[in-house]
């Protein structure tokens, strides 16, 4: 830092009792660093995007759902096919940023709008209303959907994603609606296997879980969308096409 301060002959930052705050200067010169950084960090994607090679690390970032549920069997499949390749796996559901190389591949569970994005609809996921049984053999089977609202619900805590699906149903759908609240998509599922309450799940996991029961089978719900994207350019590098080859291929059955 104070090599590149004597290179330019300004001061960039100024010492304070709680760290470093920039001068006037600095602030004037952040918007050109930043633009290098950014026009640096696309002269190396364009760059590794020219490897030929069949070999090397893929990152890819997930929902920690997607991660803990349906990636581990593809990947090990990956691998088989693959050996040379080895996978860094992210579980988030934060956006990790493409062009910054914090990850290769990310399997979203919305539409990406970074524009230098190749991205692929896969699908959405069929979503349903489950329960524990015991929670339904100690509490009862609520057969319409005022009994189920009128239930105990498992949802989230600060995001508002279930709530906006819900008020697009039409429901007057609020926070206090949920007895039982959680942002972790994981620990939530957990909770309705434990028999906090009713919850939506995703019908490719509950499904096969014999701890629950899925309720009202006939009543439609919006699909979870799955988007598969990678940066524009490194679609073409050899080992993140075939990952991304492979992961569309292994996803492919969810959507069956």
């Amino acid at each position: 830092m104070r090599g590149i301060e004597r290179q330019l002959g300004v001061e960039l930052f100024r010492r304070q009792p709680r760290g470093l705050d920039l001068t006037e200067t600095g602030a004037a010169l952040l918007p050109h660093a930043q633009a290098m950084r950014d026009s640096l960090q696309s002269l190396r994607l364009a760059a590794e995007g020219r490897s030929e090679r069949l070999a090397g690390t893929v990152r890819i970032t997930a929902s920690v759902m997607s991660a803990r549920y349906h990636l581990p069997p593809i990947i090990a499949r990956i691998r088989t096919l693959e050996p040379e390749i080895a996978i860094d796996l992210v579980p988030t559901d934060q956006t990790e940023n493409l062009h910054y190389r914090e990850a290769d591949i990310a399997v979203r569970m919305y539409r990406p709008e970074q524009l230098d994005l190749v991205l692929r609809h896969l699908g959405d996921l069929e979503m349903g209303v489950y329960a524990a049984r015991d929670y339904l053999d100690r509490r009862g089977r609520p057969d319409t959907v005022e009994a189920l609202w009128q239930s105990d619900l498992v949802g989230l805590d600060r995001r508002d994603m279930m709530l906006r699906a819900m008020r697009d149903m039409g429901l007057p759908a609020t926070r206090d609606w949920f007895s039982t609240r959680c942002d972790d998509f994981v620990t939530g599922y957990e909770l309705v296997v434990s028999g906090c309450g009713i919850g939506v799940l995703q019908c490719n996991i509950a499904d096969r879980d014999p701890r629950l029961e899925r309720l009202l089978p006939g009543l439609r719900l919006p699909g979870l969308p799955v988007y598969l994207t990678v940066h524009e350019a490194m679609r073409r590098t050899p080992r993140i096409a075939r990952v991304r080859e492979l992961l569309e291929d292994g996803l492919s059955p969810l959507f069956s």
